[in-house]
């Protein structure tokens, strides 16, 4: 019997993954990217950053991260005591794929009065090349603390890196790397939409490319979308993300009307994250299962990644004067 045959299916599909989550003393995060259905059965949803360090703060023994790998990565990095198993190892991010770590090291030793800006979609080895990691929410707090002279190097998403030399009027070289989800919304469409819904606010995630930024009436994260989704006034709301992150819109606000930016072909299914939809119930169930595939780093490195992510946690507090810079690059973990 093959081991698909022994796959459960619907209301039992559930039962046996809420099981094996307190068999195995786990704690199931998704990302707002998810399908609806794994959204509904985790303990924790939200962005990458947010949900490694709520799981971190649990006394699971088992992290099944339903999003991509460089989230597990860093469920790891922050868990290394506890076991981190990702549904799909496929599950990958275009950001991370365009940012090669030996090219990133490459490009780092070309510019070495350059500090490295590097957003936290990217691989392991990339965050222990880099000084400060950022997040879409905290990227603004972390660059008004940096001196004005400092050479910046922005990785690996050119248009978040973008948007934020243009809002801050700060000079950064860029790695030219994207997001497939973001890169394919359509300014002409999205026009188009805008002509139909004229009183419909828009937001976008920054990942987007200037073209559908410059039209957004608020830019920010996922949960800070979510955030104006709530306070905004109006009914509609045009939305430039992963489309999935309408499912906790529509169900914390459905007196609301949430509409998804359209791609090229006039609709957001091209929108959808290629990646993040290979997770499924049935890998989930296989994952909490056999505690497979699971998530490994080596020490050093995990230790040389966690040092950028710590500088990030610093100064995201936003109470770090711009003299203190060098001072929190040169700590040691710990």
């Amino acid at each position: 019997m093959s081991v698909e045959s022994k796959i459960p299916s619907g209301a039992d599909l559930l039962a046996e993954i809420d099981r094996l989550r307190k068999e195995r003393n786990a704690v199931i995060l998704a990302h707002y990217y998810q399908t609806p259905d794994i959204q509904d059965i985790a303990d924790f949803i939200g962005d990458s950053l947010q949900l490694s360090q709520l799981a971190a703060d649990t006394d699971a023994d088992v992290i099944a991260f339903c999003g991509v790998k460089f989230m597990a990565d860093t469920a790891k990095i922050l868990s290394p005591d506890k076991t981190v198993v990702l549904p799909d190892m496929d599950a990958g991010c275009s950001l991370e794929d365009s940012c090669p770590p030996e090219k990133f090291k490459a490009f780092r030793e070309a510019h070495p009065d350059h500090i490295a800006l590097t957003y936290i979609n990217c691989s392991t080895e990339v965050k222990a090349l880099s000084d400060v990691i950022v997040t879409s929410s905290s990227a603004e707090t972390i660059l008004e603390q940096i001196p004005k002279d400092q050479k910046i190097i922005f990785g690996p998403d050119r248009h978040l890196g973008g948007y934020l030399s243009r809002k801050f009027d700060r000079e950064m070289l860029l790695w030219p790397g994207v997001c497939i989800v973001h890169e394919a919304f359509s300014e002409t469409e999205l026009l188009k939409l805008k002509e139909q819904h004229p009183d419909a606010p828009i937001a976008a995630h920054p990942e987007c490319p200037p073209t559908i930024v410059d039209h957004a009436d608020y830019v920010g994260s996922t949960s800070g979308i979510l955030k104006f989704a709530k306070e905004f006034e109006g009914d509609t709301l045009i939305v430039a993300t992963e489309p999935h992150i309408m499912h906790q819109m529509e169900k914390a606000l459905p007196e609301k009307t949430f509409i998804g930016a359209p791609g090229a072909d006039g609709n957001c299914s091209c929108n959808i994250c290629p990646y993040m939809a290979l997770n499924t119930m049935e890998k989930l169930y296989v994952a909490l299962r056999d505690l497979e595939p699971r998530i490994e780093i080596e020490e050093e490195l995990r230790l040389k990644a966690k040092k950028s992510l710590d500088a990030m946690l610093e100064l995201a507090k936003g109470t770090v004067g711009q003299g203190d810079l060098g001072r929190i690059l040169s700590k040691s973990d710990g």
